[in-house]
């Protein structure tokens, strides 16, 4: 099973459990009347899409390029993570204005309701150190973006459960500030999620030019670097270089140096796409980053 199809069940079996969290929550929250409790369950139903789509954009991203996508697939993940830092916000308004609207509501507690939420807890637990272990395995960034903010749920959850039960217990705007809270909470991951996703969707740089510049003039041969670039979506990176060489070199020689340029940058900066061009050295032109 190659690393693509190992990732993608990791996300599969943590949606499941995402899906039994948000079903245990909702349960929850309908019969003691908790804002807090319905709010992480809409924070738990973020999770489960967030699942769906992280499958689907790796599915997608890990597509060789073709025809219409001469660069490949890529995209398909930073787009999806905009889309769900967009629900994400959305989500978050509506938990904010359901918690300040909750002040006058009846909150109960149950037995099977804390032993319900205590399963959730361990569920999020488990399911935390499960994902942990096989991201340092696969090496997998959004394996681990996605184990922190499982492990934030577990505090989240632990956070819910005492205002639901300080709630119950004659302090009922407890639930609306819990409920705010996870409000806030949600927007925050989605702004982390759309620091993520813009730059590689407009095509940020990935690397500083001059470090790549550095490591270039280090190739015997090359004279100078006139363009410099790198751009790149999700954990795959492009680079594109132009190099000046002695004018008086073959075309076999120039050729050489630019195949150690492309190994030593695609090595040394784990890109994925190198390209370089060799052009004849000309000491009064001007260098483009």
């Amino acid at each position: 099973m190659d690393r693509e199809a190992r990732v993608r069940r990791v996300l599969l079996t943590e949606g499941l459990a995402n899906f039994a969290v948000l079903a245990a929550k909702t349960t929850v929250g309908l019969a003691t009347g908790s804002a807090a409790i319905l709010s992480d369950a809409i924070h738990s139903l973020a999770d489960l899409f967030n699942n769906v789509m992280a499958w689907i954009a790796i599915r997608l991203a890990a597509a060789p390029p073709d025809r219409d996508h001469p660069y490949g697939h890529r995209k398909y993940e930073p787009l999806a993570v905009f889309a769900l830092a967009t629900l994400l916000s959305v989500m978050a308004i509506e938990v904010a204005i359901h918690g300040f609207q909750s002040g006058d509501r009846e909150i109960v507690d149950t037995e099977w309701g804390l032993a319900l939420m205590s399963g959730v807890l361990i569920v999020n637990l488990g399911i935390s150190l499960w994902e942990a272990r096989w991201a340092r395995r696969l090496d997998s960034d959004i394996l681990r973006a996605d184990v922190r903010h499982t492990t934030s749920d577990v505090l989240i959850t632990l956070a819910v459960i005492g205002g639901w039960q300080g709630a119950a217990r004659g302090y009922p705007w407890l639930d609306s500030v819990f409920a705010v809270g996870i409000a806030i909470f949600i927007l925050t991951l989605a702004y982390g999620l759309y620091q993520r996703a813009i730059p590689s969707l407009v095509d940020a740089a990935r690397t500083d030019p001059e470090r790549l510049a550095e490591a270039v003039a280090t190739i015997p041969g090359v004279r100078d670097t006139r363009r410099i670039r790198s751009a790149g979506a999700g954990e795959a990176m492009r680079i594109d270089v132009t190099v000046g060489v002695d004018p008086s070199l073959s075309t076999l020689d120039s050729h050489a140096i630019a195949d150690e340029v492309e190994h030593l940058l695609a090595e040394r900066f784990a890109a994925d796409d190198v390209t370089v061009h060799v052009e004849p050295f000309r000491p009064s032109a001007p260098r483009e980053d």
